[in-house]
C-alpha cells in the first residue's frame, strides 16, 4: 500500500512516500521544500511526485493551524490548504488534513524506545490511559491521545494559544512586559523560538543582566533563539543562562497543566524542534520541578511518565500513520 505523508509548517514543507506493510510503515523517499518559495501545497505535491509511477492509496498532511471541514489556513504562512484541491491533484479520494500536533500524536504511536529521552519513568507498573503531547518550536503545539481501553486515538488542540499563566513574581513581570507588546499573551508567545528571545529581552531590559558588547550584533545576524540557547548551554553568558532557565521552567509548568487537563496517565511527550536541542537543560531537574509543582496534585504528577521525543520526523511519520489508518478503515467499510 503506497501512502503520502506531509508535515507542513510555517517555514518548511516535508513530504515522504511510504509503503505500508503488515502494520509497519517503510519510508521510500523524502524531500523538503522552503515554504515561501512556492504558491501553495498543491504545487509542492505536484513537484514532489513528478515522474513517479505510483498507485497511491491515501494521503494525509499535518498542518500548522486548525483544520475546519478539510480546510486550513497555515499559521505564520499566507497559505490556505484545501483537502478537495489535493484530492483533485492526487486523483484519489482518501486525502485528509490534520493539525500538526495531531500528526505528532499519531507519530508518537510509531516510535521505538530509542526515539525517546526519559525525564520521568512514571508509575511502576505502567498505567494505561490518555496521553499528552506538547511541542515548542517556531510556535507551541499541544495535542492529546485519547485511550479507549485498547488503542490511542489522536486528537487536535490549539492549547498553545491559551492565556499564559505566570508562576511567581518574575513570570508575572514577564507577562506585564509582553502585554505592552501584544494584545494577547499566549503560552506560544513564551514557549517558542521567538518566545525564548522575548524572555531574553525581558531580562536584559529589566536589568537582570548585562548583554555582552558583541552579542547584540550577533543576535541580529544569526537565529537569535539558537544563539541564546547555545550560549546558555555553554554557560558563558549569564543572561542567556537565566533566559533558558525561565523558558524551561515555564515549559515544565505548561506541560504539567496539559497533563492535568488530559489526565495523562499514559504519558506526556515533549516534542517539537527545541526540546532535542536543549536536552542537557531538560534533564537537570528544572523542567520536572515545575511540572510537578501542582499543589495537591503533586502526588499524581510523580506517577505520569514524561519523555522527550528525539525523532525529528515524528509528525511526518504520524501523517503517514493517519493515512494508513484511514485507508484501512475505508477497506473495512
Amino acid at each position: 500500500m503506497q501512502l503520502l505523508g506531509g508535515d507542513i509548517g510555517g517555514t518548511k514543507v516535508k513530504l515522504a512516500l511510504f509503503e505500508g506493510n503488515a502494520g509497519r510503515l517503510a519510508r521510500r523517499r523524502t524531500q523538503s521544500f522552503v515554504s515561501h518559495e512556492h504558491d501553495g501545497l498543491a504545487a509542492i505535491v505536484k513537484e514532489f511526485l513528478a515522474g513517479e509511477q505510483l498507485s497511491l492509496r491515501a494521503a494525509a498532511f499535518g498542518v500548522a493551524g486548525p483544520v475546519e471541514r478539510g480546510h486550513a489556513r497555515i499559521t505564520n504562512l499566507p497559505w490556505e490548504v484545501d483537502a478537495n484541491e489535493l484530492r483533485q491533484c492526487l486523483r484519489i479520494d482518501c486525502v485528509t488534513l490534520i493539525n500538526d500536533l495531531e500528526a505528532t500524536a499519531y507519530g508518537v504511536t510509531t516510535l521505538d524506545a530509542e526515539d525517546f529521552l526519559v525525564l520521568s519513568p512514571g508509575a511502576t507498573p505502567p498505567v494505561s490511559g490518555n496521553a499528552a503531547v506538547i511541542a515548542a518550536g517556531t510556535g507551541l503545539g499541544e495535542g492529546l491521545l485519547c485511550w479507549d481501553g485498547v488503542d490511542h486515538h489522536p486528537a487536535p488542540s490549539e492549547g498553545g494559544h491559551a492565556d499564559f499563566a505566570p508562576c511567581g513574581e518574575w513570570q508575572i513581570a514577564l507577562l506585564n512586559y509582553l502585554r505592552a507588546r501584544f494584545d494577547h499573551v499566549s503560552f506560544e508567545r513564551v514557549l517558542s523560538g521567538p518566545g525564548l528571545v522575548s524572555i531574553y529581552e525581558f531580562l536584559r531590559d529589566t536589568g537582570c543582566g548585562v548583554e555582552p558588547a558583541d552579542l547584540g550584533q550577533r543576535l541580529q545576524r544569526e537565529d537569535p533563539a539558537a544563539v541564546i540557547s547555545h550560549l546558555a548551554l555553554e554557560g558563558t553568558v549569564p543572561l542567556c543562562v537565566q533566559a533558558l532557565e525561565m523558558f524551561v521552567a515555564i515549559y515544565g509548568a505548561e506541560a504539567g497543566n496539559l497533563a492535568l487537563k488530559v489526565l495523562a496517565t499514559g504519558g506526556v511527550y515533549v516534542a517539537g524542534g527545541i526540546a532535542p536541542k536543549i536536552r542537557a537543560k531538560l534533564v537537570d531537574g528544572t523542567f520536572m520541578a515545575a511540572f510537578r509543582a501542582k499543589g495537591r496534585m503533586a502526588f499524581l504528577m510523580d506517577k505520569l511518565p514524561v519523555r522527550v521525543v528525539l525523532n525529528e520526523d515524528t509528525a511526518l511519520n504520524g501523517a503517514a500513520e493517519c493515512a494508513a489508518r484511514m485507508a484501512q478503515k475505508e477497506e473495512r467499510q
